[in-house]
């Protein structure tokens, strides 16, 4: 396991690290929203849900992300395949529910096209109406997929990992004791709330814990000084924490560190503690000894973003552990309402007139790292604001200069 670099320590391994943030404008600038939702969110991997949410033959799962619409579906063999929701008839979704079950085909609602649960044209409504058409050629578009420890992620377009699962290998085997695989969904489905924030907002606050003793009593009194957080390289980070000494003086963490039962898998570094990983651009794991879960980020407008998630438990869940995890629950609840008002403020901030950047703490490492990653994407995001409809050539032309140079982006 990678250990926490503190003091002058930390200051050595950082120093050369830009901490000045990303510039105003790349938080309301149009044109790079557009060139974020086609660069980072159809080109990187986006978790969708977990095999669990889809145990039997017809059970589907439906999500849009950036104007693209994804469909997850058990076939009658078994097998988890994913396609674009899409009809090839006229575009129309061919499922409009976020989940449920289609019994043994997917019926078009707008004129009744029926598709295989393999995703192959059964019969076009009509078909006396309409030339021949081969089942395959005209079938539901294949979408690009993996499932990783049973999570289920798609790809819209060929991106810079070759897979989830190279993107994810640093961490097998620290994860490989949660038995992610095996997780199955809490009674409450995928959540989604809408934030009137610019996506990145969401992720600057996410991505430090310098805030927690000053903004989250919660998490303090949980972690204490245990908390820190590793830097994003090759698109992950890592955060984590073992739980303070003591009883705890709020409500919730003192019965949930009471309650809490034994896990017999994890090991002692991660019985009683808390772990998230970080996945560029949007996304973040936590995994708790009661209960795993992801959360991530999808935007909408430039000042508008759709967070989702959704939680998993442990499939013999006894009484004492759904307690633990019910409490464990209410304090991320809090921990997240707490959030919701400081990414507002950082939101806020970039319309000041007096607003000239931020300076980064070596606590926020988590933020430094990220945004350095987005400027491998964005080197745009050096310079002054572009003029309207001419960001893209610029940057693309920055990246073909950090290419020559052996600065890929990530």
């Amino acid at each position: 396991m990678t250990t926490r670099r503190t003091g002058s320590q930390a200051k050595s391994v950082e120093n050369d690290r830009d901490r000045s943030g990303l510039p105003a404008w790349g938080y309301f600038s149009q044109d790079l929203l557009e060139q974020e939702k086609e660069d980072l969110f159809r080109r990187h991997w986006q978790v969708i849900c977990h095999v669990n949410d889809i145990p039997g033959p017809g059970d589907f799962f439906t999500c849009d992300i950036v104007g693209d619409r994804a469909l997850i579906v058990r076939d009658s063999e078994g097998a988890v395949r994913a396609f674009h929701n899409l009809c090839r008839h006229r575009g129309s979704r061919v499922l409009g529910a976020e989940q449920g079950n289609c019994r043994n085909s997917i019926v078009c609602p707008f004129h009744g096209w029926v598709y295989n649960l393999d995703g192959t044209l059964r019969s076009p409504a009509q078909p006396d109406s309409l030339p021949d058409l081969d089942p395959v050629e005209w079938g539901l578009k294949p979408l690009e997929s993996e499932i990783w420890n049973g999570f289920v992620f798609v790809r819209f377009q060929p991106g810079p990992q070759p897979s989830v699962s190279h993107l994810l290998r640093r961490w097998d085997k620290e994860l490989a004791q949660y038995g992610m695989d095996r997780m199955v969904p809490d009674s409450n489905g995928v959540w989604s709330t809408e934030v009137e924030v610019n996506w990145k907002c969401i992720r600057d606050v996410d991505n430090e814990g310098y805030h927690v003793p000053m903004a989250h009593p919660g998490l303090d009194d949980l972690f204490g000084r245990n908390y820190f957080d590793e830097p994003f390289r090759d698109g992950t980070s890592r955060s984590f924490s073992k739980f303070r000494a003591g009883d705890g003086r709020l409500w919730s963490v003192r019965n949930y560190k009471k309650i809490l039962p034994d896990v017999a898998d994890l090991d002692t570094d991660h019985k009683r503690a808390w772990l998230y990983i970080g996945v560029f651009p949007n996304f973040v794991f936590g995994l708790y000894p009661d209960s795993i879960y992801f959360y991530q980020e999808i935007p909408v407008e430039v000042g508008r973003t759709i967070q989702r998630g959704a939680v998993y438990r442990h499939p013999d869940e006894g009484r004492r552990m759904r307690a633990a995890r019910y409490l464990s629950s209410r304090i991320d609840r809090i921990t997240s309402r707490e959030d919701e008002m400081l990414t507002k403020w950082t939101w806020e901030a970039a319309f000041s007139s007096v607003y000239d950047g931020v300076i980064l703490s070596d606590l926020e490492i988590g933020v430094m790292s990220y945004h350095d990653q987005l400027r491998q994407v964005f080197p745009i995001l050096k310079e002054d604001e572009p003029e309207p409809g001419t960001l893209k050539q610029r940057n693309d032309a920055l990246r073909k200069e950090a290419g020559k140079s052996g600065e890929l982006p990530t």
